[in-house]
């Protein structure tokens, strides 16, 4: 079976199995390797792509559900290939620990933040309930995204 899906804006052709995860098709066929392979449960946010602007666990979509959805993933979140603000505020601030939930934690933010930009402390932690990291105790990360906040002067 052959599914076309668009992937960063890249019209994208998987031939297979129509139940082949998401999470399998970007790694394994399409060299995209942002999203990590975790729990495979849906419960970690690791592998947390954007569908049709959506925040969803790769890990559990069919390839089959996501034909002809735009689909973004961390590769795609900066300009050009670039850090966007965001994962700049992050590493400014030293936020990022062994890496394994942070495309996750990138992709559920940037869809909180584009929504609500003056996202106030508990909105940021309501916003990443989906998300596990066993490194960093969350504090960095929550400060990275309200730092990016203050300085786009949209302080609350």
């Amino acid at each position: 079976m052959s599914i076309r899906i668009n992937v960063n804006g890249e019209e994208r052709a998987f031939d297979g199995k129509g139940i082949t995860s998401l999470l399998d098709v970007l790694r394994g066929n399409f060299f995209l390797t942002g999203a990590k392979d975790v729990c495979r449960e849906g419960f970690c946010g690791a592998c947390m792509v954007h569908v049709d602007g959506v925040p969803m666990a790769s890990c559990l979509l069919p390839i089959e559900l996501v034909q002809d959805r735009p689909i973004m993933t961390i590769e795609g979140i900066g300009p050009g290939g670039t850090l966007s603000p965001l994962q700049q505020a992050l590493e400014a601030l030293d936020a990022v620990q062994c890496g394994m939930c942070f495309p996750g934690m990138i992709m559920s933010l940037t869809k909180l933040l584009g929504d609500n930009p003056a996202a106030t402390r508990d909105d940021i932690k309501r916003g990443l309930a989906g998300n596990v990291c066993r490194c960093t105790g969350y504090e960095r990360i929550i400060d990275a995204a309200l730092t990016l906040r203050q300085e786009h002067g949209l302080e609350s």
